[in-house]
């Protein structure tokens, strides 16, 4: 039987989870970062239905926030969220609806086979968007939820072909194999020569990869929730954004100089774990909630 929306009880437990990997200190990286009183950690729930309505409503949010910095072009773009109790569906959004105006119980539950099993089935979902999204959750147990959109930077950028560099601390959250390159361009992702292209950018993506460029298309990037993997696209798009702007500068005689390996991977390790990077999307979240008055949640 397919999942119902409910609405969430604020009663769940909050509790702070380890991290092993940092190694500074003996803290966790939320830890690190906390003076004082750490963050609470991602959220606990004693039942699907509460930790499923918890997720579509942050995901709903995490479009809202997409839609006020710019990242919508007509149809395109795409989230999704992993189903909590059943594995091999997830959700995500309908097809032809602006990401500003989406909400909780617009959302549609999709089987591995592309078949709606519940939720909104008013609308299709994105064919494209299922051929991605399913070749990445197969592919990719450990991710929850999965971003792409056809954002301005990203889009410029992926026109190289080239992964970021490591300019500054925000983009060393995707130091190493934590960034990857799709670098083939298919045509659109539908029929079967979509479903290859699709597993194609699954592969790339690698086993540990979060953010990847595609080329000619856009961005992708994966996360345990789907606030990590929302901020990690927000920070992408703006490293692209900078990357552009170091390249035309550096096209004028001026010296790039990137961070080294050893930083990189420090700050990696002390920011890009899934607790940090949930965190770093709620200030997103929380203002998008006060600016719609929280329709999102509906």
């Amino acid at each position: 039987m397919a999942p119902a929306l409910i609405t969430d009880d604020t009663a769940n437990k909050v509790v702070a989870k380890a991290n092993g990997s940092s190694e500074t200190a003996g803290v966790t990286p939320l830890q690190a970062i906390s003076q004082g009183v750490c963050l609470p950690g991602i959220p606990n729930f004693n039942a699907f239905e509460k930790q499923r309505q918890w997720m579509l409503e942050h995901m709903a949010g995490a479009f809202r926030v997409f839609a006020r910095k710019g990242y919508t072009e007509g149809m395109s773009g795409h989230i999704s969220v992993r189903d909590p109790e059943w594995s091999e569906a997830f959700w995500t959004n309908p097809l032809g609806r602006h990401f500003g105006l989406l909400r909780a119980s617009d959302m549609i539950l999709v089987d591995y086979d592309g078949t709606p099993i519940g939720g909104n089935r008013s609308r299709p979902a994105n064919a494209a968007g299922f051929l991605i999204h399913s070749a990445i959750h197969r592919t990719r147990p450990d991710v929850i939820a999965a971003c792409h959109t056809h954002s301005p930077f990203g889009k410029a950028w992926s026109s190289f072909g080239r992964p970021l560099e490591m300019l500054n601390q925000d983009v060393a959250y995707l130091y190493g194999d934590a960034q990857a390159v799709y670098s083939e361009f298919g045509g659109v992702v539908l029929g079967e020569q979509g479903r290859e292209e699709a597993r194609r950018m699954a592969e790339a993506l690698g086993p540990r990869g979060k953010g990847m460029v595609l080329l000619n298309h856009g961005l992708l990037t994966v996360g345990g929730t789907v606030d990590e993997a929302a901020f990690l696209h927000c920070l992408m798009e703006r490293a692209c954004e900078v990357q552009l702007q170091v390249e035309a500068a550096a096209a004028n005689g001026l010296e790039k100089k990137l961070i080294s390996d050893k930083d990189a991977k420090f700050t990696f390790d002390m920011a890009s774990d899934p607790e940090t990077l949930y965190w770093e999307f709620q200030p997103d979240l929380e203002y998008e909630d006060e600016m719609c008055g929280g329709a999102f949640r509906k």
